[in-house]
């Protein structure tokens, strides 16, 4: 079977002035399903039942056509495009070969531009033509080499409200910034870099943007000493205050707010007031 947005061994079953007809190998000297490699992409002493490894497509009349070139990404995989074109029905984006891939609008977590990187997965629509999606979390690897506290890299593919900041760590493997850390500020299609928080038994990543905790209080007081200073040397709350009023002023949680003003507050920098701290 010729199987259209991937790479295949075929067998040479008929060679013409403009190139060499494909089959499956499979299927005997009998095959009911051919496709043309055009000639300027023959190998040299190429022979009728020689096989050769190509990648189908379709061309700009939609038949099928083989080629020996390299592309980004087949069927079920992901690769990052850049958007040649935005059109009526979606956006252009351009590969190896020379039939750019539409990406539909139904298929766009987000209206891109020309110009615009994006990461989508290839699959076959209902009417038998390669095209791409944004949404990629069901494409994505879960068998990544990362184990907990590894540094990664990644990139923001989706945001949920009910569950975080969706990461496609090196642009394949699924993870997720859970929607109680911190993140102000990011965008679908922002790199960022994390840690690896836990490893979940179906290979998937929970990432984090800060580093582990007794790092990270050092870092949060620092900053919340910073903060003070900015504040004039007082902050009308304190570890008592609302977890989402803590976080909206500090981007921390309020167990980290907790653990920095204690910190602080051992080495006697603050003094924890009833309605604020204050720095001494």
């Amino acid at each position: 079977m010729i199987e259209l947005g991937k790479r295949q061994q075929l067998a040479i079953v008929k060679k013409v002035d403009f190139g060499i007809y494909l089959a499956d190998p499979e299927e005997g000297a009998d095959p009911g399903e051919k496709v043309l490699l055009p000639g300027k992409e023959v190998p040299e002493n190429a022979a009728v039942g020689d096989t050769i490894e190509v990648y189908i497509y379709r061309d700009s009349k939609d038949r099928m056509i083989a080629t020996t070139r390299q592309t980004e990404l087949s069927v079920g995989q992901v690769a990052v495009l850049t958007v040649k074109e935005a059109g009526k029905i979606g956006a252009f984006l351009g590969w190896a070969l020379e039939k750019d891939l539409l990406l539909p609008f139904k298929e766009q977590t987000r209206r891109v531009q020309p110009g615009e990187e994006c990461l989508v997965a290839l699959y076959v629509d209902k009417s038998g033509r390669l095209c791409t999606t944004m949404k990629v979390y069901h494409y994505l690897r879960t068998d990544s080499p990362y184990k907990k506290d590894d540094r990664v890299e990644g990139r923001v593919y989706e945001i949920s409200d009910r569950f975080g900041v969706f990461i496609a760590v090196d642009d394949c493997y699924c993870a997720l910034i859970p929607r109680k850390e911190p993140v102000q500020g990011l965008e679908p299609g922002d790199r960022v870099a994390a840690r690896v928080a836990e490893v979940l038994e179906d290979g998937k990543l929970t990432l984090s943007l800060r580093e582990k905790a007794y790092i990270q209080m050092g870092m949060d007081a620092d900053s919340l000493l910073e903060m003070l200073e900015k504040e004039g040397g007082r902050l009308p709350f304190n570890d008592k205050a609302d977890p989402e009023l803590i976080r909206e002023k500090t981007g921390m949680s309020k167990n980290e707010f907790k653990r920095a003003v204690g910190s602080l507050y051992k080495k006697r920098l603050v003094a924890i007031e009833p309605d604020g701290i204050r720095k001494i």
